[in-house]
């Protein structure tokens, strides 16, 4: 097996957690809209907006934890820690009989994501890290796939509490066999060799980039490189979260990363995730049509995230991310005039309501292919082996913070300001895209090593546009064609 094969398997799997996170936040929709959950708990918008917004609360105390964790334990043992842990709360939500044993499993469900975020971009090599690491978006619309259409299933042919158990009870089944096999793939390289285990650290690389050649030479340089880095970093970076905000070149990492994943949520993706079914009905279309035409919208999702996976190492990260953010925003404003110009009461599911689902189509096609999986990839791969556990944390707990601020506030603004909620996604995502054209660095193919030295070098400028910073677009640039030209030598040998 050719060991970038070999490679993306692995990915796969470790990437089995989004297949979690992506289902539960797709699921939730047909839950909140299903019938039989309206009759059994008779919830207030406040209260749906709890059930929704109680999982991404608990992932940000998991992705609290998942820093420490997996630095302590490792990444194969916090993964199996976070989904034991999920299989617990999507236990308590499958039999919930009262709203509180809902929110109850909801949280702790989202406790155990919390945990599940991290792994895959400590095994790729730099020429497929982005699509490696894209995975986590891929297998997360994987999930939202498998919920869209396993909700509207059951909402379309049952009628009693299978509606919204039997949704419920299927997400187990990932973290069944995650838990069950995480063991029998590789530990991280980096972490075995930051944690004096370096022969099982060389060993490592060998499986993951020469089928088990220890004495390849592209492996021996990157052993050497990361033995180099690691002594480093122990002698002069970061030894706690406050060197995050200590180190001038950790804390523009930071900003970036924890920047990065605010903004995807306020592109205003979970809104439309969340309450599909609430949002449809503010243009005439019932709830069975809404998760119908969500499911759909799943589909286009996966095949977004597909072309990212294939593209994404050639197109580089800014460009996309720019041009993502400008397309969102195109579509939200087109969304808000036909949200304000044809309410329900206007009879317009079959006119205005068709122009609303083909731009929330182009609106997720778009997103699925820039930002969402740019989310993932950008933070993973900025920050160095010290740090980048206790960094892709702090960024991912301020993902699941927003989210959790957009799952709780969605219903209650949409059935107190209706269309005028819209336009602060529109707005978001014009300044999303101003923003990062402003602050954000290409890191295409930049080895991970070389991050410090290439991309955010202490002196580097933060506005990245104008003359100063020409410099150091020039050796990122310079980094990202060595990658590529030692992966190509590998490739021919």
């Amino acid at each position: 097996m050719k060991p970038h094969t070999y490679q993306f398997l692995v990915g796969v799997f470790a990437s089995m957690g989004s297949v979690l996170f992506g289902y539960d936040l797709g699921v939730i929709a047909g839950v909140v809209g299903s019938t039989s959950y309206a009759e059994l708990f008779h919830a207030n918008s406040a209260q749906d907006g709890a059930v929704v917004s109680l999982f991404t609360g608990g992932a940000f105390f998991g992705a609290m934890f998942a820093g420490p964790a997996g630095d302590g334990l490792g990444r194969r043992l916090t993964i199996m820690l976070g989904a034991l842990v999920f299989l617990l709360g999507g236990c308590i939500q499958t039999a919930a009989r009262t709203i509180n044993y809902l929110y109850a499993g909801r949280a702790i469900a989202g406790l155990g994501v919390g945990f599940l975020t991290m792994i895959i971009r400590e095994i790729a090599h730099p020429s497929i890290r982005g699509r490696v690491t894209g995975l986590q978006q891929f297998m997360l619309g994987i999930g939202a796939f498998l919920a869209g259409w396993i909700s509207w299933g059951c909402f379309t042919n049952l009628s009693n509490d299978g509606q919204w158990r039997i949704p419920l009870g299927i997400q187990n089944l990932p973290a069944v066999v995650l838990a069950a096999l995480i063991l029998l793939f590789p530990e991280s390289p980096r972490w075995l060799i930051d944690h004096n285990r370096p022969e099982e650290g060389l060993a490592t690389l060998a499986r993951l980039h020469a089928n088990g050649d220890v004495n390849d030479s592209w492996v021996r340089a990157e052993f050497a490189q990361i033995q180099e880095t690691i002594s480093f970093e122990h002698e002069h970076e970061a030894k706690s979260y406050l060197e995050l905000f200590t180190n001038i070149s950790a804390f523009r990492r930071l900003f970036l990363a924890t920047a990065i994943q605010a903004s995807i949520q306020m592109t205003g993706v979970s809104a439309i995730q969340y309450f599909s079914v609430t949002i449809f009905a503010q243009i005439g279309i019932n709830a069975d049509d809404a998760l119908k035409y969500q499911a759909i919208n799943s589909i286009l999702a996966l095949i977004a995230q597909a072309f990212c996976m294939l593209l994404i190492d050639k197109f580089g990260r800014r460009p996309t991310l720019i041009i993502g953010n400008l397309v969102n925003c195109v579509m939200f404003v087109i969304a808000t005039i036909l949200l304000a110009l044809y309410p329900p009461d206007t009879d317009s599911a079959s006119t205005a309501g068709w122009g609303f689902i083909i731009v929330t189509w182009l609106y997720n096609i778009s997103f699925s292919f820039a930002c969402g999986p740019l989310s993932w990839i950008i933070p993973a791969e900025i920050f160095d082996t010290h740090t980048r556990s206790k960094g892709v944390s702090l960024a991912t707990m301020t993902s699941f913070a927003f989210n959790t601020l957009i799952g709780q506030v969605t219903g209650i603004a949409v059935d107190t300001v209706g269309w005028r909620y819209f336009v602060v996604f529109a707005v978001c995502n014009l300044t999303n895209a101003v923003f990062f054209y402003l602050v954000l660095p290409e890191t295409k193919r930049v080895p991970l090593e070389q991050m410090s030295t290439h991309v955010f070098a202490p002196d580097a400028p933060w506005i990245v546009v104008g003359k100063r910073a020409e410099v150091y677009r020039a050796a990122a640039a310079a980094a990202g064609v060595v990658g590529k030209d030692v992966d190509v030598k590998k490739d021919e040998v």
